[in-house]
C-alpha cells in the first residue's frame, strides 16, 4: 500500500466528517440560518469541527513523514485546541437556545465554569512545547502525564449541558433534548472507540454526525423562518417570548401592526402583498442594522411585525420605534399603487409594563383595533390595561367558576313605549361579578364565551332565568308585554337552539308572546342553513324577533327582509351623530323605510330628555337608555316598574 493510500485510509473518517460539515454550512446558508447568536454559535461549532478535521488529517501526514518538531507540535496543538473547543461552544449553544445569558452573566460561579476549564487546557496545550505535560515528540509523538486533562476538561461542560437541558426540558421539548444530548453521547462513544482502537480516528466524524443531528432536530428553518420575508415567524416569536418571561429576562419590544393591511391586500392582490411584506421587512432590517445593536426581527401575520431588543438597549428601542413610525406613515409608491399605510407602533418594556406572555400576545394581536390612529408612537404603559388582560387571560376559568357557583346574574333594562306612555318591556342582559376579579365587562365575557363554547351554557342560563321570572307572580304585577333575550351568533348556529328554547318555555308555561328574541346585525349577515331553520322554527311557534345594532354596516337589506323580524333596534351611532345634517336625513329615511315595512323601532342609547323628544317626534315606537334606567338586577327592576306605574296612576 502506498504512503498516500495509507494516509487516506487513516484519515478517512476525518475526511468524511469534513464533507458532512461542509454540506451543513451550505445547507445553513441556503436555509437562511445564519442570523442571531444561536445560529452564530452553531456555525462556530461547525467551523471549529472543520478545523479539527483538517488538522487531524495533517497529524496523520506529519506523523507519517518524520516531520520537524515544530510542525508536529503545531498540528497537534491546533487540533487539540479546536477539538476541545466543541465543549464550551456546545454549552454556549445550549445557553443561547434556552435564552439564559442574562442569568449566566450575573452568576460568578457560572462564568468561572464557562471560562476556567478550557482556559486551563489552553494554557497546558499552548505551553506543551516547553513543559511536555500533554504530549512529547522526542522519538515520535507520545502521550504525557497530563494528557487525560484533554478529556477531563470536557466533563464540566458536558455536566453543565445536561443540567441546563434538564432545567429547561419543558421549553426545549423532546426532539430538541434528544438532538442536544446526542452530541455528548456520540463524542463519548467516539472517545471510547479511539482509546480501544487508536488507529480509528473517529472523534471528529462523531462531532460532524452530532452537529448534523442538532441541525436536523434543533436548527429547523421551517420552525423559525418565514419563507416570504426571511424574518423569524410567529412560532419563533411565541417560543422566544414565552422563554423570555419564564427566564425572567427583561426586553424592549417595538410592535408594528399595519392597521389597514387587510384592505391593502385586497386592493393589490396576493402576490403584490407578499412583495409589500418583503419591502417592509427589508426596511426594518435596515433600521435594525443602522442602530448597531442586537435586535431580533419577526413577522407574525396579517401585517404584524416585531423588533425585540435586550434590556440594555432601551434607547435604541425608542429610536427604532420612532424610525419605524416615520418610515411607514409616509405615502409610498408600490407597484403602480399609491399606498397610505396605517402603522400602529407600540413600544413595550417587558415584564415591567406587560407582565405575562399571554397578556403580551393578547395585547399585540389587536391593539390597532382598540385605539385611534394618531401617527405617533404609543407607550405600552399608556395603552395597556393590565386588569383587562389579566381577565382575558383567565376568562375561561372565570366562566367555568361562575357556572359551577351559579354566580351569573340577569339584569334588566326597561323599554319605554312612546305611544302608550309607559314601560312595556325590558331587555335581559347577563352580568358577572367574579369573586377574584370583580365586575367582568360583557364585551370580554361574551367574546370569550363564544370562542370557548360556554356561550351555550350561559345562554341557557339566561333564558331559563327569564322564563322563571315571567312565570312568577311578581312579573304579572308589572303589566309588561314581553322580555327581550339576546341570541349570539354561536347560539343561532347551534342545531338544538330551537328545541331547547321551546322546551324551557314549556317547562315554565311561558307563552310565545311573552318572549322576544334579539339577534345582532352581525348574526343577520350569516346565511347558514342551521340558523335559518332555527329562526323559522321559533317563528312558527309564535316567537317574535328583533334586530339589534341596526346600522353598524354588516347586514345586506335582502337578508334583513328575509328574516322574521318584528322590531328593529337602531344602533347608538344614530343617536350620537343625530346633529349631523346628513345623518339626520339618513335617520329620517331609515325610520320611514322601516315603518313602511310594518316594523316597530327601538332607539337605544337615549340619555337626555331632548333625545326622548327628538325620537318621539320621529314616531319611533320605543325608547331605551340611561335616561330612564341603566340595566339593574331583577329586584331593583321590579321596584322601578312598580314605581313608574304608581307615578302614571297618580
Amino acid at each position: 500500500m502506498s504512503a498516500v493510500s495509507a494516509i487516506l485510509l487513516k484519515a478517512s473518517f476525518d475526511m468524511a466528517g469534513l464533507i458532512v460539515m461542509g454540506v451543513l454550512i451550505i445547507s445553513l446558508v441556503f436555509r437562511k440560518m445564519t442570523k442571531g447568536t444561536t445560529n452564530h454559535l452553531f456555525l462556530a461549532s461547525i467551523f471549529a469541527g472543520m478545523i479539527a478535521c483538517v488538522f487531524d488529517v495533517l497529524i496523520v501526514v506529519v506523523d507519517s513523514n518524520e516531520s520537524s518538531k515544530f510542525w508536529i507540535y503545531f498540528v497537534h496543538i491546533v487540533y487539540l485546541l479546536f477539538h476541545n473547543l466543541q465543549g464550551p461552544l456546545h454549552l454556549f449553544f445550549v445557553i443561547s437556545l434556552t435564552d439564559i445569558w442574562h442569568k449566566v452573566r450575573k452568576s460568578l460561579p457560572q462564568k468561572i465554569l464557562l471560562m476556567l476549564p478550557y482556559s486551563l487546557l489552553f494554557l497546558l496545550v499552548a505551553t506543551d512545547p516547553i513543559t511536555n505535560w500533554i504530549f512529547t515528540v522526542d522519538g515520535g509523538y507520545e502521550h504525557a502525564i497530563l494528557f487525560d486533562a484533554v478529556y477531563v476538561c470536557l466533563i464540566p461542560y458536558l455536566t453543565a449541558d445536561f443540567v441546563y437541558i434538564f432545567q429547561h426540558r419543558k421549553q426545549l421539548g423532546f426532539r430538541r433534548i434528544v438532538s442536544l444530548c446526542s452530541m455528548a453521547t456520540l463524542v463519548l462513544i467516539a472517545v471510547i472507540i479511539h482509546v480501544l482502537v487508536p488507529v480509528l480516528r473517529v472523534e471528529t466524524f462523531a462531532i460532524a454526525i452530532s452537529l448534523l443531528s442538532v441541525s436536523v432536530g434543533v436548527q429547523r428553518p421551517e420552525d423559525y423562518i418565514d419563507s416570504y420575508t426571511g424574518l423569524y415567524k410567529q412560532a419563533a416569536y411565541a417560543f422566544d417570548l414565552k422563554r423570555t418571561f419564564e427566564n425572567g429576562k427583561h426586553v424592549n419590544i417595538v410592535m408594528l401592526n399595519i392597521g389597514n393591511y387587510p384592505t391593502i391586500q385586497n386592493m393589490i392582490g396576493y402576490e403584490s402583498s407578499i412583495e409589500l411584506l418583503q419591502s417592509i421587512s427589508a426596511r426594518l432590517e435596515m433600521i435594525a442594522k443602522s442602530l448597531k445593536c442586537s435586535c431580533m426581527l419577526y413577522y407574525l401575520d396579517r401585517g404584524r411585525f416585531r423588533m425585540v431588543f435586550n434590556e440594555g438597549d432601551r434607547d435604541k428601542a425608542e429610536m427604532a420605534a420612532e424610525y419605524v413610525m416615520n418610515e411607514f406613515k409616509m405615502r409610498s409608491r408600490f407597484n403602480g399603487f399609491d399606498l397610505n399605510l396605517t402603522p400602529y407602533v407600540v413600544l413595550a418594556r417587558c415584564p415591567e409594563e406587560i407582565e405575562s406572555f399571554k397578556s403580551l400576545m393578547a395585547f399585540g394581536n389587536d391593539f390597532h383595533d382598540k385605539h385611534p390612529y394618531t401617527g405617533q408612537v404609543m407607550k405600552a404603559s399608556e395603552v395597556y390595561n393590565a386588569k383587562d388582560f389579566m381577565i382575558q387571560n383567565n376568562i375561561d376559568t372565570i366562566i367555568e367558576r361562575a357556572l359551577e357557583k351559579n354566580s351569573f346574574q340577569v339584569y334588566y333594562q326597561p323599554i319605554y313605549s312612546t305611544e302608550r306612555g309607559k314601560f312595556v318591556s325590558a331587555e335581559a342582559l347577563i352580568r358577572l361579578f367574579d369573586e377574584e376579579h370583580g365586575f367582568i365587562s360583557p364585551e370580554i365575557l361574551i367574546t370569550a364565551a363564544e370562542k370557548s363554547g360556554a356561550i351555550h351554557k350561559i345562554g341557557k342560563y339566561v333564558f331559563e332565568e327569564v322564563c322563571k321570572f315571567i312565570s312568577s307572580e311578581e312579573y304579572k304585577r308589572l303589566d309588561l308585554d314581553y322580555i327581550e333575550v339576546n341570541l349570539s351568533v354561536a347560539q343561532c348556529m347551534h342545531s338544538d337552539l330551537a328545541n331547547d328554547i321551546l322546551a324551557t318555555m314549556k317547562k315554565y308555561n311561558v307563552s310565545p308572546d311573552s318572549i322576544n328574541l334579539e339577534i345582532t346585525e352581525t348574526a343577520a349577515s350569516y346565511t347558514q342553513r342551521v340558523m335559518t331553520e332555527n329562526l323559522n322554527k321559533l317563528s312558527r311557534a309564535g316567537l317574535s324577533f328583533s334586530l339589534d345594532d341596526y346600522g353598524t354596516g354588516y347586514s345586506n337589506m335582502k337578508r334583513v327582509i328575509s328574516l322574521p323580524l318584528k322590531i328593529v333596534k337602531l344602533d347608538k351611532s344614530f343617536v350620537d351623530d343625530q346633529h349631523n345634517p346628513k345623518m339626520w336625513i339618513v335617520l329620517q329615511n331609515t325610520v320611514k323605510m322601516l315603518k313602511d315595512m310594518q316594523m316597530e323601532i327601538v332607539v337605544e342609547g337615549i340619555e337626555t330628555r331632548e333625545m326622548v323628544e327628538t325620537f318621539s317626534s320621529l314616531k319611533c315606537d320605543f325608547i331605551q337608555g340611561y335616561f330612564f334606567s341603566k340595566p339593574v338586577c331583577k329586584e331593583d327592576f321590579v321596584k322601578f316598574i312598580i314605581s313608574a306605574m304608581e307615578t302614571i296612576n297618580q
